[in-house]
């Protein structure tokens, strides 16, 4: 670097993806460098893709609904969670490669759970085996050079309760009006209040576990994603055409009440010039989501 580097002027660093260890490094080697945080500026530019990163998206998230076919394919009485989720990655790993045949294949995986492991986000896989009348989380994650997609999906083994289909049909209550709300000129801020007026509604707020979508694009466990394009009720964030964004409503009911366990779909959208084009075809819903 001070080979490649004036050690003098301005450096521009993402502040944000440097701990303190390595910000002491670049002071000692550009001692005479002014270092100048550029992460809202970078951050900016990503929340905003190009045709070509669009064009990636969208072959992710076909990856990711063939993903979730593979889930459902593999889903059956006794068959322990990590099966389900195995087969499934296997399914997008030879996707992509079909696809782009000369790519470096890492960091696509599937996420699924059953019964009341289903009560986080993203909790991990286990040995536990699919019960009849199991609320699933269904959740595929492929990543094409460095973008990741996503796909989530709500399902139940063979049949569900009652209670368990009356929340369901509130989130996806919320989910469909989420989409709806995803064109340019609206803020994440608003889009937040206006769900959180359909949860509380069926008195379920209180249950909800966190924000409501956020930009995709060049994003993972390594480098984050733009904290200014989350749809929350903090965010004022206005969107623009060619931003990317998911709707994922998620409500979690804890194991001692009915209908116990988390509800979540999730799809991704690209915002158009007057609205927005949603490029996930998995369905989602009771009326196709309880495997038999």
């Amino acid at each position: 670097m001070q080979q490649e580097v004036t050690n003098s002027g301005r450096v521009g660093i993402e502040y944000d993806h440097i701990n303190l260890e390595n910000l002491k490094k670049l002071q000692d080697a550009l001692s005479e460098a002014e270092l100048v945080d550029i992460s809202k500026m970078t951050m900016r530019q990503r929340m905003v893709k190009s045709a070509e990163e669009i064009e990636l998206i969208r072959n992710g998230a076909q990856v990711a609904d063939i993903g979730g076919a593979a889930c459902v394919e593999a889903i059956g009485e006794r068959v322990p969670e990590y099966e389900v989720a195995l087969h499934s990655t296997q399914a997008m790993v030879r996707e992509i490669s079909r696809r782009y045949p000369e790519s470096d294949i890492m960091d696509t995986w599937t996420w699924f759970q059953s019964g009341i492991n289903t009560d986080g986000a993203h909790n991990p896989v286990s040995t536990r085996k699919i019960q009849k009348g199991d609320i699933l989380s269904l959740n595929c994650f492929p990543m094409i050079g460095g973008y990741y997609t996503a796909l989530e999906r709500t399902l139940f083994f063979d049949h569900a309760s009652d209670r368990h289909l009356e929340i369901w049909d509130v989130n996806v209550e919320v989910h469909r009006r989420g989409l709806e709300l995803i064109r340019p000129g609206v803020r994440c801020c608003d889009i937040a209040e206006e769900l959180n007026e359909i949860f509380s509604k069926h008195d379920l707020l209180q249950y909800r576990t966190f924000g409501y979508g956020h930009s995709f694009g060049s994003l993972s466990h390594y480098y984050g994603r733009e904290a200014g394009l989350e749809l929350r009720e903090d965010i004022e964030t206005v969107l623009e055409p060619n931003m990317v964004v998911s709707i994922e409503p998620m409500v979690m009911l804890p194991e001692t009440l009915p209908g116990a366990g988390g509800y979540r779909e999730h799809d991704i959208l690209v915002v158009t010039e007057d609205g927005a084009e949603n490029i996930t075809a998995f369905p989602f819903g009771p009326e196709h989501n309880i495997i038999p």
